[in-house]
């Protein structure tokens, strides 16, 4: 395994930059920071490249890195460039005074158009790499609204109170309503 993250010419859109912090929108299929078994084509890997010096707070795996999306969500990603704007970004992630805000495609046809899934998640037992609401687990709320439905379809706009690896995915699968095209949480089926 690498130590480092190494620079990559790797194309990325950038929404906006400053001396400070540069915001990515970050493709569906990218990894956000090298670990096991994806070392390269990361959005750590391109931003190295662009910025040539992130923040060093995190190791060297991970410079810059404030918040992160799955691998399979598109989306905004903050990247801090030095130590003092990742502190600043780490305390508002903490305090919750930014607000971060999702949106997804859903399988099935919502009674209420707004709702609160709480429901504590942990590693599945079955499958390491997946997510499982479980008693065991740690806590995890998610907001949802109904923005518009459709015949087997509904597009939601979700707020995390929590912030949990895969936890829009599960959530959504527990309650009966998969993301669209989700392959790990039962997304490619019809489930309505």
């Amino acid at each position: 395994p690498r130590s480092k993250a190494l620079p990559e010419a790797i194309p990325i859109d950038i929404c906006y930059e400053d001396n400070d912090l540069v915001v990515v929108n970050k493709p569906a299929g990218m990894v956000t920071h090298p670990a096991y078994g994806n070392y390269t084509g990361t959005l750590v890997n391109a931003l190295l490249h662009h910025c040539r010096q992130l923040s060093t707070v995190n190791d060297d795996l991970r410079p810059g890195v404030v918040h992160r999306l799955d691998k399979d969500t598109s989306g905004l990603i903050i990247a801090a460039k030095n130590d003092a704007a990742h502190a600043a970004l780490a305390q508002q992630f903490s305090a919750r005074t930014i607000e971060r805000e999702y949106w997804a495609g859903v399988w099935g046809v919502f009674e209420k158009r707004r709702g609160t899934i709480e429901a504590s998640l942990g590693r599945s037992k079955h499958d390491r790499k997946k997510f499982a609401v479980m008693r065991s687990g740690k806590a995890a709320v998610t907001e949802y609204e109904v923005l518009e439905s459709f015949p087997y379809l509904s597009l939601l706009r979700l707020k995390l109170r929590t912030g949990r690896t895969h936890q829009i995915r599960v959530h959504l699968a527990h309650i009966g309503h998969p993301v669209f095209g989700d392959p790990t949480y039962g997304g490619r089926r019809i489930a309505w």
